[in-house]
């Protein structure tokens, strides 16, 4: 299972969590209590904060949801031969090939990190992942668009191999 998608106690137990002051507007308040919440991936080295809110609640939350982004984008695992679809991309993806997922529902990195692992396993051919993942091309690049650092991460890694950039 790709870490993006684990359960959110395994991956919390992957993980080392800090608490601190984050600095910026907040007043009184912000400069006084260590509600800025780090995670860092112990297995992968990914990292991600969140400080913006008055709750260490609520930066927490913000913070899994951006390590769950994060390693969506950095990580990548090998996909098996033929339908190597999970349950929970088939209930994500209409039979008419429309991937149906928000950038901001809990399922989007898990569902964006099996997309870009089967980008990958397609040598970064998107149109055959795209029948590999049973969706149309434009709703695949769309996935990509909604999150992007992905779509920077991809088009750097096909500019490497000599293809065009995806836009």
């Amino acid at each position: 299972m790709h870490p993006a998608a684990l359960p959110e106690t395994e991956l919390l137990a992957q993980c080392d969590l800090s608490k601190g002051r984050a600095s910026g507007p907040g007043g009184q308040h912000r400069n006084k209590v260590e509600t800025k919440v780090t995670l860092h991936h112990t297995p992968t080295g990914v990292e991600a904060h969140a400080g913006e809110r008055r709750s260490v609640t609520d930066n927490r939350r913000v913070a899994i949801f951006r390590l769950r982004l994060g390693l969506a984008v950095a990580v990548r695992r090998p996909v098996p031969i033929g339908d190597a679809r999970s349950e929970l991309w088939k209930s994500r993806v209409t039979p008419e090939g429309r991937i149906a997922c928000s950038p901001h529902h809990r399922d989007f990195p898990a569902v964006l990190a099996e997309a870009l692992d089967m980008i990958h396993a397609c040598a970064l051919d998107t149109h055959k992942a795209a029948i590999r993942l049973t969706c149309s091309h434009s709703q695949l690049v769309k996935l990509l668009k909604d999150h992007p650092p992905a779509l920077v991460a991809l088009n750097r890694d096909r500019k490497a191999r000599g293809l065009h950039p995806l836009r």
